[in-house]
């Protein structure tokens, strides 16, 4: 198979100005690392390619504002981010542990640019939240960043299943429309790996 001699550099600038087949190449060069990091935190293979799945859609929506200086590095924060935001018993340190250093091209860090990422990935990711209805936000946090069942969230809130289900519907249509761009693509390549 015929291997890239761009660098991840020339190859984000291309994706900047919509260059699919670009971002296909970074995808495949970083989604099997990035699926291992999750999977050692997390242990459970369905969060793990969501995350990859998260990451990779941000960053083509966000493909026209984003500078980033060194790609691998983004990933990393980003995966940080993922992987802080939906575990709410880890502590934060346990994501900078070294497992993130040992994994090869995502190794090398400035703390002050992963911090600011850090800040603008999560902005980005309020932004689309809050777009939604409040009950709507409010129940999505329970399931995605409280990681509380259907049952418990509708315990909690004195409302049906069935309701907690049709927000959570609204919500995930709402975030899917928001990557609308490449959503399919990257849905289509998660489905081929668990084959």
């Amino acid at each position: 198979m015929f291997k890239s001699l761009k660098s991840d550099s020339d190859l984000w600038n291309d994706i900047r100005n919509d260059d699919g087949s670009a971002f296909d190449e970074l995808f495949n060069r970083y989604w099997v690392r990035m699926y291992k990091i999750a999977f050692r935190q997390l242990n459970d293979e369905e969060s793990s390619l969501e995350i990859v799945h998260d990451i990779f859609l941000s960053l083509w929506n966000r493909r026209k504002e984003l500078e980033i200086n060194k790609f691998s590095n983004f990933l990393l924060t980003a995966m940080r981010y993922q992987l802080y935001s939906r575990s709410k018993t880890a502590k934060l340190s346990l994501v900078y542990k070294a497992d993130f250093i040992e994994s090869d091209h995502l190794s090398e860090s400035n703390t002050g640019e992963i911090r600011l990422q850090d800040f603008e990935l999560k902005n980005e990711l309020d932004k689309y939240l809050n777009q939604l209805p409040e009950r709507c936000h409010e129940i999505f946090n329970l399931s995605r960043i409280e990681h509380l069942s259907n049952q418990d969230i509708a315990d909690r809130l004195g409302i049906s299943k069935k309701t907690v289900e049709n927000q959570l519907t609204i919500a995930l249509k709402h975030l899917r429309l928001a990557f609308k761009n490449i959503a399919s693509f990257i849905a289509i390549a998660l489905l081929l790996l668990l084959r």
